[in-house]
């Protein structure tokens, strides 16, 4: 099967086709063409992304994305045998774009096609390559670390999910962003703490570890933006730099990778289960990979998708739709699928844990 995926839920504008060949599964999967274009500097002025200007550059540049995806990859429109897109949750905005494309295309190509949820993408985005992937298998936890989104599930099988918990307010990525802003030090706030830290003291400042209760699954981040919040206002003209601000930004962000591991690792254990993904943006970050080693204590296996595929991209998006494409399940007819900008992870999974 050759499946065409489109994703534009938020800042990124990606196109992908993949291909998976007669009777094999997600580990033989060929990404025949990958494209993703990043918004990040038109947003990064504002500290966080604009809406509006997000949907504005998807209609600019997924019509050549689509041409450049389909010229790479060597696929005419009409040979494909599915389209998946992104469905929610995400900005409605740029979700509706991706939908109108995908619509128009399944529609010309008379090819089925598959609303998908972002965060089943980001969850089967391992399978599509890297070191891990061959080892990789069910049952495993999965800590899903994306934008808004932060979610413990335990994957059993193919589309069968247990919900274990997911984020009470601030998503990982919102804390880091806003930890970022506090500190004066830009937008994506991910990337620019891992950078500031870098030769800071992790236990300079203490900061709290909130909800790690072994018993609960939720995360909770608003405190700890708090108490960042607090620690700023404290210093003179509630400024920082040089070994000061180093020694924060390696402390704020070593709470907050130090409850995802805990958390994640104390999940594994809950459900029984030996092997730990995580996927998302956020599961770039080297410091967070390290302490998951650190934590886990040989005791559970770690697996990563390539960091080419941990921030948005459409290739999982393609997955996930050969998932539902291939399942034998009637799909919704396509001219009912409309964007979802709130749409809770629990209803995609079997049961919650």
């Amino acid at each position: 099967m050759i499946i065409l995926g489109l994703e534009s839920s938020c800042d990124e504008t990606a196109v992908a086709i993949i291909e998976v060949p007669e009777g094999a599964g997600l580990k033989e999967t060929r990404i025949l063409a990958n494209e993703v274009f990043s918004q990040l500097e038109e947003h990064a002025r504002y500290g966080g992304v604009v809406p509006e200007l997000a949907s504005r550059a998807h209609i600019r540049k997924i019509g050549p994305l689509l041409a450049r995806a389909l010229d790479e990859a060597a696929v005419d429109p009409n040979h494909l045998d599915g389209v998946a897109v992104t469905q929610g949750p995400g900005l409605v905005g740029g979700l509706l774009v991706g939908l109108a494309v995908a619509k128009g295309i399944a529609l010309a190509a008379n090819v089925p096609l598959a609303g998908i949820h972002h965060m089943e993408g980001h969850l089967l985005s391992p399978f599509l390559g890297g070191a891990d992937a061959d080892s990789l298998d069910f049952p495993f936890v999965a800590l899903l670390v994306s934008g808004g989104h932060t979610l413990l599930l335990h994957v059993r099988g193919i589309r069968n999910y247990a919900f274990l918990g997911q984020t009470r307010d601030d998503a990982v990525g919102e804390a880091f962003d806003k930890g970022a802003r506090l500190l004066g030090l830009g937008y994506p706030g991910g990337p620019a703490i891992e950078k500031a830290a870098v030769g800071g003291n992790p236990a300079a400042v203490v900061f709290p570890r909130i909800m790690l209760d072994k018993k609960k699954f939720d995360f909770s981040f608003s405190g700890l933006k708090t108490a960042l919040k607090i620690h700023v206002a404290s210093r003179p003209e509630g400024k920082m730099s040089g070994r000061e601000l180093r020694d924060v930004a390696a402390s704020y962000q070593e709470a907050i990778v130090d409850t995802l591991a805990r958390k994640a690792v104390q999940a594994c254990h809950h459900v029984g289960c030996r092997r730990l993904l995580v996927a998302g943006g956020v599961g770039a970050n080297q410091r967070l990979r390290r302490r998951l080693v650190e934590v886990a204590e040989g005791a559970v296996a770690l697996h990563f998708p390539p960091l080419s595929l941990c921030t948005d991209n459409a290739a999982m998006i393609a997955l996930a739709g050969w998932v539902g494409l291939s399942s034998g399940s009637p799909l919704p007819p396509w001219s009912t699928l409309d964007a979802r900008a709130r749409w809770p992870i629990a209803d995609i999974c079997s049961t919650i844990a």
